[in-house]
């Protein structure tokens, strides 16, 4: 609001100027157009491209954003999308995939402005490929049947299936993934494409051997020689990841020989997550000694993994703010230049030194501005940081020490302690996994409804059931971005605080719009909480802060030992 209101201070004072000066000539001022270079361009997307194939992902990530910037709106839309495509799939490489997907949405509105299919195709899949990867299976076949319904040719839409099919695959759907998965083994485009027909069989077999069926072993087989012939490592990771499945039971001493194949492939590729996948395996297969040693390599790849994620998000934020930096620095000096050419003219002398002025004043208010802005961020990331070291301290590290000290003293031949320590190490995952996720940029957009059921979803447990009736019929879009982000954290902070206090096993979260207000109800069953209790509890406070700030109306009832209920009413 402050900014508009000195916008509208200066155009005033541009008028008035003006105004007075009638009796000059009036002649326009123009920022120069930036000059259109194709060469240039093309050279930038040759230079990412180049990178990108010797796998030296920041300078690849530094040409490709190059290339976007000094691209045209108008006359460069498919080289915009490429450069894009781009940019996201390294993030996505590196971990970062909810910075991938928000790269990728960049393209959504260019994609309009072309016919060819393939661009869509090339973005769909990859937001695709984020959700599947972040574990929301809804939004990831719902971005596969987008790029499926796309008109493209048969390889693609082949290639689009088998991502279809890996998806129900991780939702443990293997029936029907074989549906899907069959026909494709017939198509000739896919007979004639050896890496996605032998990625398509090794699928196929791997859901056959998980619903026992006997097909599997020669389809497994199968994959695994056309990939050996193909040099296809990434694939051969896969193959040999389902082969050490394959034999974990009949065959232990072949099942631990695939698993430490998978294991040397997935290093050699630098591919983390495969790595502790086939970590878990010789964890479990493996005798006492060996068992351990994998367990410690196990805990040191996970512990240095979100490091490693986050300095490639840092290293490519840099490179995004620079970019911006010295796209600004360059329409400045163009500026500048104009000013210079306007002066050199006697009759326009008097207006130039308006402009000047006008220019000046807007320079300094948007510093200040710039300045103000700047020391909230710095203030709102220091507050993160406290808040995730105390996370790693109090949740992660713990956990760590006690696991590590297990794996040292105890017996990992025995199954008891193998299941003990499997079930630990995967307890610092999701631990590990769930402090990211906190601290992602939060969408108030189109996808504001799935990010809040997936926080809500992650309160679900075998002990706390978390239930909600009536969320999909508010019209979310009419709300604004400030009272969505508010009424996330509130959530939030309710189900955090029945986490750590209320000892229920049913939670229940009702929405409903009456008249020009939105009402959101939360009961659960557990312990209450008293006047008092509730006054020494920040998070409480923090919520009723919170719906205060949007002129809302919030009601705790207080009766200890008959559940804790919240109701609070939101102007929409």
């Amino acid at each position: 609001m402050i900014l508009k209101k000195l916008h509208t201070i200066v155009y005033f004072l541009s008028l008035f100027f003006f105004l007075i000066l009638h009796s000059c000539e009036k002649k326009t001022l123009n920022n120069p157009n930036k000059k259109h270079n194709t060469a240039e361009i093309d050279r930038l997307v040759d230079l990412g491209d180049k990178y990108f194939e010797e796998s030296e992902y920041d300078s690849s990530y530094y040409y490709f954003n190059k290339a976007k910037s000094a691209c045209d709106e108008k006359k460069d839309v498919s080289k915009i999308i490429y450069s894009i495509s781009n940019l996201a799939t390294i993030q996505q490489n590196q971990g970062d995939y909810s910075g991938s997907e928000t790269t990728a949405m960049e393209a959504i509105p260019f994609l309009e402005k072309t016919t060819n299919p393939k661009y869509k195709w090339n973005i769909y899949t990859i937001i695709g490929i984020n959700y599947l990867y972040a574990y929301d299976y809804e939004n990831a076949l719902y971005y596969y049947n987008k790029a499926l319904n796309l008109k493209t040719d048969e390889l693609r839409k082949s290639g689009i299936k088998n991502n279809i099919a890996l998806t129900y695959m991780e939702m443990g759907n293997h029936r029907r993934a074989i549906q899907i998965l069959y026909p494709l083994t017939f198509k000739k485009e896919v007979l004639n494409n050896a890496e996605l027909f032998s990625r398509i069989i090794d699928n196929l077999g791997y859901s056959y051997f998980k619903v026992g069926d006997s097909k599997a072993f020669d389809y497994l087989n199968q994959s695994l020689k056309i990939k050996t012939k193909e040099k296809d490592d990434w694939g051969l990771i896969s193959s040999y990841y389902h082969l050490s499945e394959f034999y974990k039971k009949s065959n232990v001493n072949l099942g631990n020989n695939y698993a430490q194949l998978a294991y040397e492939k997935a290093t050699k590729l630098n591919s983390v997550d495969s790595r502790l996948e086939c970590l878990k395996l010789l964890i479990q297969n493996s005798p006492g000694n060996k068992s351990k040693e994998y367990s410690l390599k196990y805990l040191h790849i996970n512990d240095s993994i979100n490091k490693v994620r986050q300095k490639a998000k840092n290293q490519f934020a840099k490179i995004k703010y620079d970019s911006k930096k010295e796209k600004d620095e360059n329409q400045k000096l163009r500026a500048q230049k104009i000013l210079q050419s306007e002066h050199q003219k006697k009759r326009n002398l008097i207006l130039y030194l308006v402009v000047g002025t006008i220019t000046i004043i807007s320079v300094f208010i948007t510093n200040l501005l710039l300045a103000r802005n700047k020391r909230e961020k710095i203030k709102a990331s220091y507050n993160t940081e406290i808040r995730i070291s105390k996370k790693l301290h109090d949740e992660l590290a713990n956990d760590v020490y006690q696991t590590m000290a297990f794996a040292e003293t105890q017996d990992l031949s025995t199954n008891h302690n193998k299941e003990i320590l499997i079930s630990n190490l995967d307890k610092i995952y999701s631990r590990t996994r769930n402090i990211s996720r906190e601290n992602n940029a939060m969408q108030t957009g189109p996808l504001f409804i799935f990010d809040l059921k997936e926080m809500m979803s992650g309160f679900n447990t075998q002990e706390v059931n978390v239930i909600t009736n009536g969320m999909d019929s508010i019209n979310w879009m009419a709300l604004d971005s400030n009272k969505k982000i508010i009424i996330y954290r509130v959530i939030q902070e309710l189900l955090v605080n029945m986490k750590k206090h209320s000892k229920c096993s049913l939670v229940v979260l009702t929405f409903k719009k009456i008249g020009n207000k939105l009402q959101i109800d939360y009961t659960d069953n557990g312990a209450g909480a008293t006047l008092e209790q509730l006054n020494s509890r920040n998070g409480l406070q923090n919520v009723e802060n919170r719906i205060q700030a949007i002129k809302g109306i919030i009601t705790f009832d207080t009766k200890s030992n008959k559940g804790f209920k919240v109701q609070f009413i939101i102007p929409i």
